[in-house]
């Protein structure tokens, strides 16, 4: 009967699967040891004293805050400034004969002409569309159409 586990030949160097069969296993069990004797009990020469003859040292550590308030002066309420603007409205109104009128001649945007936007919210004419009466580029400042519409 033959074997079949042989011997490696001496001819060459084994092989890696041959070196880790060997190697890791050991490394194992030197692992497990090692921590087997790291986890044993403490010092026994140290336990045969009675405590009372060995003192030990103890650390404290003491934290202390001090909070101081000063006393800062109030300040004063600042002066209210109260401003207060008078408008003047003046609304012009072209009349217009009766014959102008049905000749279709006139226009109803120049019957009407404010010439600011408080003029225009006044007389409550205010937003003013494009082709309405009284409306103006000058009210129209970013020009869409819309006077007086902020």
């Amino acid at each position: 009967m033959t074997n079949p586990y042989t011997a490696p030949s001496a001819s060459g160097p084994a092989p890696k699967w041959a070196r880790k069969r060997y190697v890791l296993p050991a490394l194992a069990l030197a692992l497990f040891i090692g921590a087997g004797i790291g986890a044993g009990g403490e010092d026994t020469k140290n336990d045969a004293k009675p405590a009372a003859t060995q003192p030990r040292p103890t650390a404290t550590v003491t934290a202390t805050a001090t909070a101081t308030a000063t006393e800062t002066a109030e300040p004063e309420p600042a002066a209210t400034v109260t401003a207060t603007e008078t408008v003047k409205v003046t609304r012009t109104v072209t009349a217009q004969a009766e014959a102008d009128t049905d000749s279709g001649s006139g226009s109803d945007s120049d019957s009407v002409y404010y010439a600011n936007c408080a003029e225009a919210r006044a007389a409550g004419a205010a937003p003013i569309h494009r082709g309405e009466p009284g409306y103006a580029s000058h009210l129209d400042r970013d020009n869409d159409g819309v006077g007086c519409d902020s």
